[in-house]
């Protein structure tokens, strides 16, 4: 073991710091036996994770490209934030999902984007599993969560006008066929989610609560990571901060729906006790997934920053238009802020787990975030292919710092699903089929 722990005072990965009503778990440290691998001290055990963002309505396709690889990789006006993490990010146009082309605009776009599935119109709902709660089943067990579902925008009910339900514009993760996978939308509950911080004493500061054992660990590691603890615990503490406010917001939202006889998710913000401000939202999510995955809480995200017909409104950006109303205007300055503003969370999300060292590298080196939308072109409405974007290697498991082009190749090698294929396999699926796919991406 490392400089204050010898082999016979070896502390178990699973150790979580406990307190009153929660537990929290730990990062990676040296001195703790990486990821349950209780023999191991390879830090090639770091587990892999993917967390999938999606935004709704397509991109600013016009400043939507990239050119060139590693450092030399030159980039169009919406990437521009991922500009240091050049190296460690895929471009990848020309890919579609077959079962979303020529079906309708909207719902039939968006509800099967991670499975391929041909989507049931009508009252009763049919798709299929998608690939994020695939890979949960898989490799969930191995964590104290089996997938973390985030969103920033309330579901929406009803009928779109092509007769496919709302539910397929709102939810891009699915148990199976018929059923979404709950989204957490309030950041309060989905921090309460990654402590188990539970009951009346959720109003107390879960820092306060395992301030002893955290005390009493911090005397059994090395210096290094007395560091790295300190740190992780005073980054929760700024998180927890902002989080208080919003819980008093939930509860206000509550007291309101009672008043008004309705569900609080059916208010406008911040009645409904999401955060007024998108921005602070939007953070706090990036915040509690690159938590989830430094504490290997969870190794699979997604976080619907926007679900397809948005109705978020961006004051800050000078733009007037709600976000579905502006991606029918996709080529103006006004959706380019837009489009650029939603890559500044990827960007921000990266460069979290870049600073979150693990072995001897970092939690981003072991992750893959992947940026999408179902349409290319939200005036158009055009899903022929998707916008996609990746950074990180997936532990070294998916080359980077590449502009892969599929638009050329024949419709079979630009399935979606075959990409999909290749993500879960390279993560310890073993499946050779998925979704509309036999057969992994080619050249990826």
């Amino acid at each position: 073991m490392h400089d204050q722990t010898t082999s016979d005072q070896r502390l178990s990965r699973r150790l979580l710091l406990q307190g009153t009503g929660v537990s929290m778990a730990l990062p990676w440290l040296e001195s703790v036996a990486v990821w349950g691998e209780e023999d191991s001290d390879d830090a090639s055990a770091c587990p892999q994770r993917l967390a999938i963002m999606f935004m709704a309505n397509g991109v600013a396709y016009n400043h939507w490209w990239a050119k060139g690889n590693d450092a030399e990789m030159e980039m169009g006006d919406c990437l521009t934030p991922l500009e240091p993490f050049k190296q460690k990010l895929n471009f990848i146009k020309g890919l579609y999902n077959p079962a979303a082309v020529g079906v309708g605009i909207h719902p039939g776009q968006t509800g099967n984007l991670l499975s391929g599935a041909k989507l049931q119109k009508g009252a009763e709902l049919r798709g299929g599993v998608s690939m994020d709660q695939l890979l949960a089943k898989h490799v969930g067990a191995e964590t104290l969560q089996p997938s973390l579902v985030l969103g920033c925008e309330q579901p929406t009910t009803g009928y779109h006008e092509t007769n496919f339900s709302m539910a397929y514009s709102s939810h891009i993760s699915w148990h199976d066929a018929t059923s979404p996978v709950p989204m957490e939308t309030y950041p309060a509950l989905a921090f309460d989610s990654l402590f188990e911080n539970r009951g009346a004493m959720r109003n107390r500061s879960v820092l306060d609560r395992v301030r002893e054992h955290a005390a009493s660990l911090q005397r059994r590691v090395s210096h290094s990571d007395q560091a790295k603890l300190d740190e992780y615990l005073t980054s929760v503490r700024e998180i927890e901060k902002r989080i208080e406010r919003m819980r008093r917001l939930s509860d206000k939202a509550a007291e309101n729906a009672r008043n008004k006889s309705q569900a609080a998710a059916k208010l406008s913000r911040p009645d409904s006790g999401l955060p007024e401000d998108i921005r602070d939202h939007m953070r706090l999510m990036c915040d509690i997934i690159a938590t989830a995955f430094q504490t290997d809480k969870t190794r699979v995200a997604t976080l619907l920053l926007c679900r397809d017909i948005s109705g978020l409104i961006y004051p800050f950006l000078d733009v007037r238009l709600a976000h579905h109303l502006a991606s029918h205007r996709d080529t103006t300055d006004d959706y380019l802020r837009i489009c650029r503003y939603y890559i500044e969370q990827v960007a921000y999300l990266a460069g979290k787990l870049e600073a979150m060292p693990e072995g001897d590298s970092t939690v981003l080196d072991h992750s893959m975030l992947m940026f999408m939308s179902n349409m290319w072109s939200g005036k158009n409405h055009d899903s022929s292919k998707v916008p996609l974007i990746q950074v990180g290697g997936l532990a070294g498991t998916v080359p980077t710092g590449r502009t892969l082009d599929y638009s050329d190749r024949p419709d079979d090698e630009r399935k979606l699903c075959n990409l999909y294929l290749s993500l879960m396999n390279r993560m310890g699926v073993p499946i050779t089929e998925f979704g509309d796919s036999t057969e992994q991406l080619a050249g990826f």
